[in-house]
């Protein structure tokens, strides 16, 4: 009975292992083929001239700003101004109680005309001793004094004079007057306060919105970096080009006021390691309000010899390194690491790692890996704008013996 069971537990076990020998006789007569190769689409650089821009933070600040104080003293008797509202140089904005600097000048004008009678009489008399004199009817030393006299009226009404002037200019700066045209903020005081000349508050502030001052920000490295590039001869600067500024709103829009560039800072803030640089734009329907955080597109030359790469075929490896794909010479996959500068619409800018000729995997990345045959297809802009494509054979693919 024991023989029986061993013989129907060895027959199956000999059944299996003849299936599976006849199964690895069928897989080595198959034949193993090559991958075939994956369909992707490149772009061949091509150098071209780029305008070269740099894209700056920075804020917004009033072009004239003008805080009113008062010159005299004295009681505010109104406030002549809406605030908020748009106001001409020359506008009055407050009158102080005038009663005080009109009196001073009346006086004023009452010892000027007392000095004026003095001075008449003196230049008389002075003129009759001159006459006397040639006969011998009043001394010598008489006439002297009597010349000193005369003259000493005239500069009594020359500071009368200048008395009056001085009371009048008073009187004038009770009239708060607005020094600047431009949009006036509110107002600190009301009727009925008390002011003093040069005070340190200021009664309200001015401040002239069109144009307007973009002051940006550059760092010390990218402007060094720019002025090698320009000293290299790897960028050309022009003057033109160098002017313009395109700003950006908050929202990334575009402003639709063009600026120009007006100076570059000389000294560097130690605090921040930075270069503020200063444009001025139109600002004709106040649209942009000092303080407003905004970017500024500064144009910084222009690359002859540029290589550019659209960004959806640049990627970063595990160290951050900008890598592209390319097809070599053989339409084989082939990773390549980059220096990206800078991106440039839907492109960018290639410092290093790529030369003219190189194809670019633009589009099937997702299905390729380095080593991997393909068949790429030209992609590149036509002058209508539109993509056009143009197949690039392949290599041949061996069967594997």
């Amino acid at each position: 009975m024991l023989k029986f069971k061993n013989k129907t537990f060895i027959f199956p076990t000999i059944i299996l292992a003849v299936t599976l020998l006849n199964g690895c006789k069928d897989n080595a007569a198959t034949p193993m083929t090559k991958q075939a190769p994956v369909e992707v689409n490149i772009v061949t650089l091509k150098p071209q001239p780029v305008n070269l821009e740099a894209e700056l933070p920075g804020r917004t600040a009033a072009y004239r700003v003008a805080e009113v104080r008062p010159q005299v003293n004295g009681i505010v008797k109104k406030r002549l101004f809406t605030e908020g509202s748009k106001i001409n140089a020359g506008d009055i904005l407050y009158q102080i109680d005038p009663a005080i600097y009109q009196t001073k000048l009346d006086s004023a004008k009452a010892a000027l005309a007392k000095a004026k009678a003095n001075e008449h009489s003196a230049q008389l008399k002075a003129a009759r001793y001159k006459t006397l004199i040639h006969t011998k009817a009043v001394s010598e030393m008489d006439q002297v004094d009597m010349e000193a006299n005369w003259k000493q009226a005239v500069a009594e009404v020359a500071a009368a004079e200048a008395a009056v002037n001085s009371a009048r200019i008073d009187l004038e700066y009770t009239r708060v007057t607005a020094p600047i045209s431009g949009r006036i903020g509110k107002s600190t005081i009301s009727e009925g306060a008390l002011v003093t000349a040069q005070q340190s508050a200021p009664l309200a502030t001015i401040q002239q919105l069109d144009p307007l001052y973009i002051d940006v920000t550059q760092s010390s490295t990218e402007m060094l970096r720019l002025k090698k590039n320009l000293s290299s001869g790897l960028t050309k600067n022009s003057e033109d080009i160098h002017s313009k500024v395109t700003i950006l709103l908050e929202d990334g829009s575009e402003y639709g006021q063009p600026g120009s560039l007006e100076f570059s800072d000389v000294t560097v803030d130690q605090s921040t390691g930075s270069v503020t640089l200063r444009a001025v734009v139109a600002n004709p329907d106040e649209e942009l309000l000092p303080g407003m955080f905004v970017r500024a597109r500064i144009a910084t030359g222009t690359r002859q010899e540029a290589l550019l790469v659209p960004a959806a075929s640049v990627s970063r490896n595990s160290k951050g390194q900008a890598v592209v794909m390319l097809v070599n010479s053989q339409s084989i996959v082939e990773s390549r690491i980059i220096e990206s500068a800078q991106n440039i619409g839907d492109k960018v800018l290639v410092n290093e790692g790529l030369v003219a000729g190189d194809q670019v995997i633009t589009a099937g990345l997702q299905k390729i890996r380095p080593g991997v045959p393909v068949k790429a297809t030209e992609q590149q802009s036509s002058l209508s704008g539109q993509i056009a494509q143009k197949t690039k054979p392949s290599a041949p693919v061996k069967q594997a013996e």
